[in-house]
């Protein structure tokens, strides 16, 4: 199962690139999807062939909401928008791909020092989880448009939740849910800013929300 496991690490730090590269809103928004797709799979391929009931559950949940609700969430205020890509980010797109490679190296050497206090199932799990938290910061800063700005939150939420997968491996079923549950009402609450942003202004970049200021 270690094999199943690097592969969707790979899957997720290699998903968190592309974000960074694409300025299209509706491929970052199912690029967004699959990642949390792979996220979903996380934890039966840490637990191993014997799955509990509780993280076949989890699974479940986590690829229904985010990989199929939230998307459908935020697929539908695009369709409201007349907003179809990122068109001038605050950081381009290059210095955002450098960004991600600067952020996966320095993740590789902050677990260099925490290797003899975190025990996980892969020696990967610990620097992508903190390579993905780094990546969505950043999308949440450097974008314009409030829907990368979502996606951003998003990878940073998979980050939290993979590096917490990784440290504790017996964490309760309605620990899990509870943080599921803040991601659902998060990802509502941003649909519906960026839909009702959308129908008074027309547009869904938050960076023109300065001119609201007195």
């Amino acid at each position: 199962m270690t094999t199943f496991l690097d592969t969707i690490l790979v899957l997720l730090i290699l998903t968190s690139f592309m974000l960074l590269g694409l300025s299209r809103l509706g491929a970052c928004i199912r690029m967004g999807a699959l990642q949390g797709m792979m996220v979903g799979l996380l934890p039966l391929a840490i637990r191993g062939p014997g799955i509990a009931a509780h993280a076949a559950l989890i699974g479940v949940t986590i690829i229904g909401l985010k990989g199929f609700m939230f998307p459908f969430l935020l697929s539908r205020a695009l369709r409201e928008s007349d907003t179809s890509r990122e068109v001038q980010p605050f950081v381009g797109y290059g210095a955002s791909l450098l960004f991600g490679l600067l952020s996966l190296v320095a993740a590789f050497w902050l677990d260099a020092r925490l290797q003899a206090h975190v025990r996980c199932a892969s020696g990967l799990v610990v620097p992508v989880a903190l390579s993905m938290m780094m990546m969505g910061l950043f999308l949440i800063v450097a974008r314009r448009t409030a829907v990368n700005q979502v996606i951003g939150y998003l990878v940073l939420e998979n980050g939290i939740y993979a590096f917490g997968l990784a440290i504790a491996l017996d964490t309760p079923v309605l620990i899990e849910l509870g943080v599921l549950m803040d991601a659902f009402v998060a990802v509502f609450v941003m649909g519906i800013a960026i839909y009702r942003i959308n129908r008074e202004f027309d547009h869904i970049d938050s960076d023109r929300l300065n001119t609201l200021k007195g």
